[in-house]
């Protein structure tokens, strides 16, 4: 039987490893396979991400570079574009983007893509794991019937499962090797080789039932998340309406030990997990005549919080006999959160986009974030690129309005609200004793 013939592979650490997609995902991934004595193979459809693998240079903040010196240097390591080196792999596991359509309905070019590849190089003996996020039937439903076209039989000739991906950029206390991993095969087999295989390198591994199971539960936890900070969102606009601290309030609630956990108000939701993963959901959802409200809700409330910020930031402006048109506006952060430089969905784009559309000279000082382009964001404005400004005295002061869109913590929030005329809080970045102690008007979300 494969799953014998996999047991061996996966305890003697003899089966090599393939990845499809270096990214946030791809790449902490694979080098923890590398790291714990597993061959590995990274395939990238990006040529210059592949060379910087291979030169151990990592363009991943989870990832030292020192991690993939002992990678390659060590051999067990190696990138490259020519995916007809998956034959090669006993294990594939697919890592890439499952983004949104205009519409807001699931892309499932990058799986099908991948998915086809495989389907060109696949051989007997290999387990297919897909990780990424993706609505409950993919792994099934799409997958399955593209290997079973080439005449190979599940459990007979290959093992296929879903284990969903579950990375925080820039969390250090939570990285891969720590993380439990959701593990559902389309098999029992392929669900007991997945969960063996992935626990060489986490501490703990949770299998379920089936891949439909595992697709699901990451779908749940992220639409979890997304409802919740759409709440906290929505009580943010209230407690501003009623002339309440929104953060105290929080913090207040928070002091309750059962039956509450904390989500906080900000911006917009960014990154690719949170602005997305519900879609897939609720697009699943109308397949089946299911109309999912909670997760329509939030997304309309989340996904208005720019418009909100221009809002407040307008308002003061206007207090100050001032417009927007024609203001010198400061954006501090760019990214979707804090201490990274991964902008993906950031709603900083959108504020920026709203700002100039309105008129205005919008700068941004972000050190993680060199440039910020428009090219694949819906933009009202002209979508020009940006570069990053050193954050001088001249720039704080220069500026009409400063507005706080990531809480990066290497910016000294005291010294910009000294020299800032406003600023626009929308992450709670500036302490009691900064607010009581500063120069500038502040504006709290």
């Amino acid at each position: 039987m494969i799953k014998d013939e996999f047991e061996l592979l996966i305890k003697d650490r003899r089966a090599r490893i393939g990845v499809i997609g270096l990214g946030y995902v791809g790449l902490p991934l694979i080098v923890e396979f590398a790291l714990k004595g597993f061959d590995s193979i990274g395939f990238e459809v990006d040529a210059k991400k592949a060379a910087q693998v291979n030169a151990a240079d990592s363009y991943i903040v989870d990832v030292p570079s020192s991690d993939l010196q002992k990678c390659v240097g060590s051999g067990k390591l190696t990138a490259t574009i020519d995916f007809d080196r998956l034959a090669e792999c006993d294990v594939i596991i697919i890592c890439v983007p499952t983004p949104l359509r205009k519409t807001k309905d699931p892309d499932m070019s990058y799986i099908l893509t991948a998915g086809g590849e495989i389907q060109r190089s696949l051989r007997r003996g290999q387990l297919i794991i897909l990780e990424s996020t993706t609505y409950p039937g993919t792994t099934d439903e799409v997958l399955q019937p593209m290997f079973e076209e080439k005449g190979f039989e599940l459990d007979k000739d290959f093992l296929l499962a879903f284990s969903p991906e579950r990375v925080d950029p820039g969390n250090p206390q939570f990285q891969t090797h720590n993380i439990p991993k959701v593990v559902g095969g389309c098999s029992d087999d392929s669900t007991a080789i997945a969960a063996m295989l992935y626990g060489q390198i986490v501490e703990n591994v949770f299998p379920v039932s089936s891949a439909r199971v595992a697709e699901a539960a990451k779908l749940w936890e992220n639409t979890f998340r997304a409802i919740n900070i759409g709440m906290a969102n929505e009580m943010a606009k209230l407690c501003n309406a009623l002339g309440i601290d929104t953060w105290e309030v929080v913090r207040a609630a928070a002091t309750k030990p059962f039956g509450f956990m904390p989500f906080y108000p900000g911006p917009g939701i960014g990154g690719h997990c949170i602005p997305l993963d519900p879609h897939y959901l609720s697009w699943k959802a109308r397949q089946h005549g299911f109309d999912s409200q909670f997760i329509s809700l939030a997304e309309q409330i989340n996904s208005t919080m720019p418009n909100y910020v221009v809002e407040l930031a307008t308002e003061a402006l206007n207090s100050d006999k001032k417009a927007v048109n024609g203001s010198k506006i400061l954006i501090l952060g760019v990214a979707y959160k804090k201490d990274i430089d991964d902008m993906r969905e950031s709603p900083a784009l959108s504020i920026i986009d709203l700002l100039r559309a309105d008129g205005a000279e919008v700068v941004y000082h972000d050190p993680f974030v060199p440039e910020v382009t428009f090219d694949h964001a819906y933009t009202i404005g002209d979508g020009e690129p940006l570069y990053n400004n050193e954050l001088t005295d001249d720039l704080i002061s220069s500026s009409d309005c400063v507005i706080i869109c990531t809480e990066h913590s290497g910016v000294d929030y005291g010294r910009v609200c000294n020299l800032a005329k406003l600023v626009v809080d929308t992450r709670n970045a500036l302490s009691n004793d900064v607010r009581e102690n500063c120069n500038a008007r502040v504006v709290r979300l």
